[in-house]
């Protein structure tokens, strides 16, 4: 239209010839001449009317006689249907022309089709504009802005942050409220967010938080241990946004606008008491705007979610993921690892190696060249040393294993007299520790002889009183347990002045 204005103006002024006016707007000359021709036949002059529009001069010099503008006389169809079949997997605009055509045999062709979708697509709003397939990608991501939660003890409100989550295709969108961002609220939030939606999509698309991504990188990003670990047990893809690239989850930064208006606008005038009393609140308003259908479109988000995304999702697994936070740890000179202010031992032949540590909420497990070598349950409180005796040195074992309690039950598994003997060297002790190393050594004696040879000893040792530990060693060494035997054949009383009777003692 503004070359056909310059070339009215110029036509008008007589200046200049056909030929050079073609030449100065840059058409041909025979394109010149319809031009003419259609303004005549529209009877328009120079100079136009002020108010005339170039959308006016285009209707009146270009439209077909007889046909109203902007009408279309072929059968149209549902635009906002194949806008929501597009998102099914296998479904391209090529197949759902021939199928339009097999019911308009005279319907549009396939260029002309094409065009009018996307100016269909043009008018939808702009997080329906990319083309996703359904059960392909869930986008997730924390709102900037936060959620304020007030503490019914104090009346001091403290914010609280907001993960979201957009289905690529139905646009379905889920949100939660959590204390932090950390790995724990991170991963159990994904956790909630699978069994939300009742099955599971082939990738995952997060941005780059620490909880997910530890180091950012388009071509080989260095996902977290944990989250790596939640999408393996899930069967999932992890394919994180580019940094500084909000485009790649335009789905998501749409859900986040959406959260920010819709769920923290609606609960803004809402007093909060509590995190479970945010996050029933958060439901009730994304029920309603899940359940709203959406503009042009004419369904629902939920609607979506069943028809085409639930039957592409992936099944859940039988159990769902177990929260539990890797990290790395150096077994000290004690073979133990500190773990959140605690200890656990590991084999001591490790000392000093690097070991992997696996903590959930009810156990630590301890990892050595990808094989378990400990496990213990986690301790939250009381001693804060874990010790399993199988890990430690014969020495240190033995040495752990002296209590009374403990050499005594071994005294009582070997007989009555040995029990007796062992109780009688704790009774005399002064100190506990003192008795105990005693028993001990005694009871080392008596691994050496059978249960039928420490009996007798420690009946003897008890007959006479002897209960020191260096008393049984003289009984087990020279025999001193078993009676006297007269020699072979000399059955003659000893007789002697110096040998007194049992009668010389009153």
């Amino acid at each position: 239209m503004r070359r056909i204005r310059e070339m009215m103006r110029l036509r008008a002024s007589a200046t200049m010839s056909d030929r050079a006016i073609a030449q100065q707007i840059g058409v041909a000359r025979s394109t010149l001449t319809d031009y003419l021709e259609r303004l005549t036949a529209a009877g328009l002059s120079w100079p136009l009317p002020e108010n005339l529009t170039d959308a006016e001069i285009e209707q009146r010099l270009f439209s077909r006689a007889g046909v109203k503008s902007g009408a279309r006389r072929r059968a149209e169809p549902d635009w906002a249907a194949l806008v929501r079949e597009l998102r099914r997997p296998g479904v391209t605009l090529s197949l759902l022309w021939e199928e339009y055509r097999q019911d308009h045999g005279d319907g549009y062709g396939y260029s002309r089709f094409c065009e009018l979708y996307r100016e269909f697509e043009c008018r939808l709003s702009p997080t329906m504009r990319q083309h996703h397939v359904a059960g392909d990608k869930l986008f997730v991501d924390y709102s900037g802005k936060r959620l304020p939660i007030v503490d019914p003890a104090t009346g001091m409100l403290r914010e609280a942050e907001l993960f979201i989550a957009v289905l690529g295709a139905s646009n379905y969108t889920y949100a939660e409220a959590s204390w932090t961002q950390t790995l724990p609220d991170w991963l159990g939030a994904h956790v909630r967010l699978f069994e939300a939606i009742g099955g599971v999509p082939r990738l995952l698309v997060p941005d780059n938080l620490k909880s997910g991504v530890h180091k950012a990188s388009f071509y080989d990003p260095e996902i977290n241990r944990s989250y790596a670990k939640l999408a393996a047990h899930y069967g999932i893809g992890v394919v994180p946004a580019r940094p500084r690239r909000p485009r790649d989850k335009a789905k998501v930064e749409a859900g986040v606008r959406f959260a920010q208006t819709y769920i923290l606008g609606r609960l803004r005038n809402r007093p909060l008491f509590s995190l479970a009393e945010a996050n029933t609140a958060i439901r009730e308003v994304l029920e309603r705007l899940n359940d709203h259908p959406m503009r042009r479109v004419g369904v629902s988000r939920q609607d979506l979610l069943r028809q085409i995304e639930q039957p592409a999702l992936q099944p859940l697994p039988a159990t769902p993921y177990e929260f539990a936070e890797w990290m790395l740890a150096r077994v000290g000179q004690d073979y133990h690892v500190a773990i959140q202010g605690f200890h656990y031992s590991v084999p001591h032949a490790l000392i000093r190696e690097q070991v992997d540590v696996r903590v959930t909420a009810r156990t630590v497990e301890i990892f050595h060249r990808g094989g378990r070598v400990a496990a213990h349950a986690r301790q939250a409180a009381g001693d804060r040393h874990g010790t399993d005796p199988a890990h430690m040195p014969g020495a240190h074992r033995r040495y752990a294993e002296g209590t009374p309690e403990r050499v005594l039950d071994e005294a009582k598994a070997i007989g009555p007299n040995t029990e007796g003997l062992i109780t009688a060297i704790l009774a005399q002790s002064r100190h506990p520790e003192q008795g105990t190393r005693a028993c001990l050594g005694v009871l080392r004696l008596f691994r050496g002889a059978n249960r039928e040879r420490a009996e007798p000893v420690s009946a003897r040792a008890l007959e006479i009183g002897a209960v020191g530990y260096r008393s049984i060693a003289s009984i087990l060494a020279h025999k001193l347990d078993r009676p006297a035997t007269p020699r072979d054949g000399d059955t003659t009383p000893l007789l002697h002045a110096n040998i007194r009777g049992s009668g010389y003692f009153h």
